[in-house]
């Protein structure tokens, strides 16, 4: 008596980009004979156990049996690739293909033995007939279009995808990795001008033109795409980051400002904008003195901002143009929010020494004498500016105290002994002045 038995069989999904797969795997195969039964269980038994080479003797059994049978060549195929006979494995797929080509299973185990041998050029031929059973596979064509090195394919099918299936992390990797090659930007431009034209309120495409634009120094037709996307979207901050330097170009200050206050004020820019759009701001300001003020507004949007001393930075500017008093002016406003930045400290002190400002210099300095009182930095500049306001005492008693704190630093060394030559000679006693003087003088040659 003839039996029928159902035999769940589980497909090997590969690790390659996972496709989403509509056809189910074979479930089902008429067992003719008890002996074909017998053997047919007998290698899902020998495979489950990872006996791949038992499993393999009793399907070729069956097909003694049932010669044309494209389940069992199917079966074989797994049990080949398991144990890396990929000639093998690919022959006994792709012959039950030649049965039954309907099925997108068998064609599947011929692409695993393709992929797992990086044999991509023939992975690619069997997708495409993949594709026509599930689109899905279109995104392993993506992958195997960059592997294979032929962008032009890989950029026009990443196009379509985003269109019509919806962007991705991976895609758009792929698509950032091909567009650095200048030959694939035109297509791409092209193509970016359609978008818009067809999707206007979609602001990434906008911004992805303006930065094609921007990379090939075609700044007026980036500019022309930012006007668009102003017009198109009014919110944009992505349309003012170009806009503002199109307003910086043409002297038109108050505009640049609006401009800037609108990136700085967008949680969507990123930092490193920002500190590029105040930097040009800065050097604008600097020759056009009346939009300091907008200046100071901008760096406090950065208040905020964890490791980033704007104001400090602004100041360094001022300080490398001997500007002292702007200098000392940002430095200090990088103080009233961060007290305990010991560059912007020393960068201050500086600024006030060379500015001749010792009053305020003394009394910072011996502040911070209070709260770091072994940092001999401190005790230098208070030391330094009481020998100025001619108050030699306490500048030699100060020094005095510091020099002790030093470790291994020269430079302070030399000056510690200037400073205490300095303040001996206001106290009259010339012997230590030029004791003084004289240890300078000789780490000064060594």
């Amino acid at each position: 008596m003839k039996k029928t038995a159902l035999i769940i069989l589980f497909g090997i999904l590969f690790s390659f980009p996972t496709s989403v797969f509509a056809q189910a795997e074979p479930e089902a195969i008429g067992l003719e004979t008890d002996e074909f039964q017998e053997l047919f269980f007998e290698a899902l038994k020998q495979k489950g156990i990872e006996n791949y080479d038992k499993a393999i003797v009793a399907l070729e059994k069956c097909l003694k049996l049932e010669p044309q049978n494209a389940n069992v060549y199917n079966e074989l195929g797994k049990n080949y690739l398991k144990n890396k006979g990929y000639k093998d494995a690919y022959e006994a797929f792709e012959k039950a293909t030649q049965i039954d080509p309907k099925n997108k299973w068998f064609w599947h185990g011929m692409y695993d033995v393709c992929y797992q041998t990086q044999d991509y050029n023939q992975s690619i031929i069997i997708v495409t007939k993949l594709i026509k059973f599930d689109a899905g596979y279109k995104e392993d064509l993506v992958s195997l279009y960059m592997y294979t090195q032929q962008f032009d394919k890989a950029l026009a099918l990443i196009n379509d995808l985003n269109e019509n299936v919806g962007k991705s992390e991976k895609r758009n990797g792929y698509k950032m990795q091909i567009l650095q090659t200048a030959k694939y930007q035109g297509a791409e431009k092209e193509n970016l001008v359609e978008l818009i034209k067809n999707h206007p309120k979609e602001e990434a495409n906008y911004i992805s033109l303006i930065y094609l634009y921007s990379n090939s120094n075609e700044e007026e037709k980036a500019l022309e795409v930012a006007k668009e996307l102003e017009k198109e979207i009014p919110t944009s901050a992505w349309a003012q980051v170009s806009l503002f330097k199109f307003h910086l170009n043409n002297n038109e200050g108050d505009k640049a400002v609006a401009s800037m206050n609108t990136v700085l004020d967008s949680d969507e820019i990123d930092l490193k904008i920002k500190h590029r759009i105040l930097n040009e701001f800065l050097i604008f300001a600097t020759k056009n003195p009346k939009y300091e003020p907008a200046l100071e507004k901008a760096i406090a949007y950065f208040e905020n901002e964890n490791g980033v001393d704007v104001a400090k930075e602004i100041g360094k500017f001022y300080q490398n143009k001997k500007d002292w008093n702007k200098a000392i002016k940002y430095y200090e406003m990088e103080e009233s929010g961060n007290p305990t930045n010991m560059e912007n400290t020393m960068l201050l002190f500086q600024a006030y020494a060379e500015n001749q400002r010792f009053q305020e210099l003394s009394k910072k300095a011996e502040n911070m004498m209070e709260l770091f009182p072994s940092k001999p930095e401190f005790y230098y500049y208070a030391g330094m500016a009481y020998n100025q306001l001619k108050n030699f005492k306490k500048a030699k008693d100060i020094l005095e105290t510091g020099i002790d704190y030093l470790v291994e630093n020269k430079a302070m060394e030399i000056n510690f002994n200037i400073q205490l030559g300095e303040a001996y000679n206001g106290l009259g006693d010339m012997k230590k002045k030029e004791s003084y003087f004289q240890k300078a003088d000789k780490l000064l040659k060594e």
